[in-house]
């Protein structure tokens, strides 16, 4: 049993991939600009302006008199190594505070002005001003000794983490809008690319659907194709190609071998008259016919296949004459009774005369081989172009009455005949437009309907 194909959308997955290329593009892009900036020294991410804030944030205590002391921290001790000219001015809400260094007269001047405020930036009036003097900066946080206001406009060096940190959100903050826009035009743009690019596929599928095994020299159109897609579409019309010309030395091999059977078939006729009558006679003269409508079948499957003959006003009721003539002889020697019955006297249909003589006669051997060589076989023409041929044996399962009409499948298995005849009837019918079915027979036997449309009325 053969695995599931295993089928994917192929717009969703150059969307996605285009995507991803897109961010690692631009990922890629944004750090190396990131990178070259540093590496000249204009992006001054290695310096941390809360650096300072943060130490001393964590030094900051209280003695036993409430005053605002500093711990000797591992940090601070190393921010005063790090910085000789570090400074910075701490107070809190009762007014105590605490400072280290030189604090520039102008903010050691400020005291309890900026009590209210949380945080702030302090610079100088630019170009006014030494552009050397730095700002300070000013924040209220929380510490060991509570609430209090630090105050500094030195810098520490940024740790690695943080850089890291700072690094990625400038590079999100840089790539993600960019990103966002390319993606939403990538599936906007790549559904609309791919449904165009693939139009000629879609046609070349709609011509493959319409392939009809039964005519020959169909091939899927290469035109509006992609590059990529054409040479498969190449490769299929080749395989339709060699399938053409399998079929048609198959075609040359069976009409070759039919007209071959044809002489000794008759040679072997000729002989099997010549013999006294009896049983044994009649059984070799149905084998004869047998061998002589298998020919005849192979033929037609050439014949009727290359549909040459021109259709025509054909009477079924002369048609069903002609067959019980040829046929009686050899249904009386096989132990029926052959009836020709007809609605009317004439009956149109618009074919070609010897395929449907040629159906019928099939139907008619079906019921002498398998109508177990008793009662009568009727032929009955319809008004309405049909033909009924009934007979009086075990009939047929209901669950066989399709399978009947496949090649080579035969209702027994140990069966003569080559199981041709019924499916040639039903190609003859397919090619006149109609059908053959089968229905019960009034006395529990076989009776198959060929149903075909009637002529017009000659004007």
């Amino acid at each position: 049993m053969s695995q599931p194909a295993d089928h994917y959308c192929l717009h969703s997955q150059l969307s996605w991939r285009l995507v991803a290329l897109q961010a690692a593009l631009l990922t890629g892009l944004v750090l190396t600009v990131l990178g070259a900036l540093w590496a000249s020294g204009f992006l001054l991410v290695n310096r941390d302006e809360d650096r300072v804030i943060d130490v001393v944030q964590s030094a900051v205590a209280r003695n036993a008199q409430g005053a605002l002391v500093l711990r000797p921290t591992d940090d601070l001790n190393k921010l005063r190594a790090e910085i000789p000219d570090l400074w910075f001015a701490v107070r809190d809400r009762e007014g105590h505070t605490l400072s280290e260094g030189d604090v520039p007269p102008d903010f050691a001047r400020i005291g309890n002005a900026l009590d209210h405020i949380s945080q702030a930036r302090l610079g100088y009036q630019m170009l006014e001003d030494s552009p050397g003097k730095p700002a300070a900066r000013l924040k209220r946080v929380n510490t060991d000794a509570g609430n209090v206001q630090i105050l500094t406009a030195t810098q520490g060096r940024m740790t690695g983490t943080k850089a890291l940190l700072v690094m990625a959100a400038t590079c999100l903050g840089s790539t993600l809008p960019g990103l966002l826009l390319m993606a939403c035009a990538t599936f906007i743009a790549t559904p609309m690319v791919v449904r165009r690019a693939f139009a000629g596929i879609e046609s070349a599928s709609d011509e493959a659907r319409r392939i009809d095994f039964r005519q020959r020299g169909s091939r899927l159109s290469a035109d509006h194709l992609p590059l990529e897609v054409a040479p498969l579409v190449s490769a299929v019309n080749d395989a339709l190609k060699r399938l053409d010309d399998g079929y048609s030395r198959h075609q040359r091999f069976v009409a070759d071998a039919a007209h071959e059977l044809r002489t000794p078939i008759a040679i072997l006729n000729t002989r099997l008259e010549s013999l006294p009558a009896g049983a044994e006679k009649t059984r070799l003269l149905e084998d004869a016919a047998r061998l002589a409508t298998l020919a005849e079948q192979l033929l037609d499957i050439q014949r009727f296949d290359q549909c040459r003959n021109p259709f025509g006003r054909v009477d079924l009721v002369a048609v069903a004459r002609n067959v019980a003539a040829d046929l009686a002889p050899l249904a009386i020697a096989a132990g029926y009774e052959l009836s020709l019955d007809t609605a009317t006297d004439r009956v149109e249909t618009l074919g070609d005369r010897a395929a449907l003589e040629r159906a019928l006669t099939n139907l008619v051997q079906n019921a002498i081989q398998h109508g177990g060589r008793r009662g009568t076989i009727t032929i009955h023409v319809g008004s309405a172009a049909t033909i009924d041929v009934t007979d009086e044996g075990n009939g047929i399962p209901k669950d066989e009455r399709t399978r009947i009409f496949d090649p080579f499948y035969r209702l027994a298995p140990l069966d003569r005949g080559a199981g041709l005849g019924l499916n040639m009837v039903r190609e003859i019918a397919r090619l006149h437009g109609g059908h053959v079915s089968v229905l019960d027979g009034p006395k529990g036997g076989a009776s198959f309907r060929l149903t075909l449309p009637p002529a017009p009325f000659a004007s």
